[in-house]
């Protein structure tokens, strides 16, 4: 592994017109290199760490729909089982929002996570429940998920 970091070193730091630069790119393996040079162990462990920050994150948001949901259909908690399923929900949501973030920034995370909680109960509302869809909903829906998209690109990893 020390070899292969020296090797990623010197490969990053001379041109790759020369023989030794060439000389690495020959022996080293195929699934290490990333943009010329080799990805260390901790940077590949971020990159999936990150990643799996991203999917939870999408989960935990996905739970937000679905205590939302359950709320509703709770009719102000008098029905039992829509209320257990809502503080299940709300339970597991909240676990996997506080463990994206580890990895996350707090301010993408919250976002992200009450973006999707927001557009997936209008979604709901609308299909679920026959709640009006006009122009200025539809337009605020999608003002909702370009926010999404633009903290998405903005964030770093």
């Amino acid at each position: 592994m020390a070899i292969y970091m020296a090797e990623a070193i010197l490969h990053c730091s001379i041109a790759s017109s020369t023989t030794s630069a060439v000389k690495v790119l020959a022996r080293r393996p195929r699934s290490r290199p990333e943009h010329g040079c080799f990805k260390t162990g901790t940077a590949r462990r971020l990159h999936r760490e990150a990643a799996m920050a991203w999917l939870v994150l999408f989960f935990a948001g996905l739970f937000e729909v679905v205590w939302a949901t359950a709320m509703k259909m709770s009719e102000g908690f008098t029905k039992a089982v829509p209320t257990g399923i809502m503080v299940a929900a709300m339970l597991l949501s909240f676990i996997l929002l506080a463990w994206s973030m580890r990895v996350l920034p707090l301010g993408t995370a919250y976002t992200i996570w009450t973006g999707i909680g927001a557009l997936g109960a209008f979604i709901v509302g609308v299909a679920v429940f026959g709640e009006p869809l006009g122009f200025l909903r539809i337009f605020a829906a999608l003002l909702i998920v370009s926010g999404l998209v633009l903290m998405k690109l903005a964030t770093p990893g």
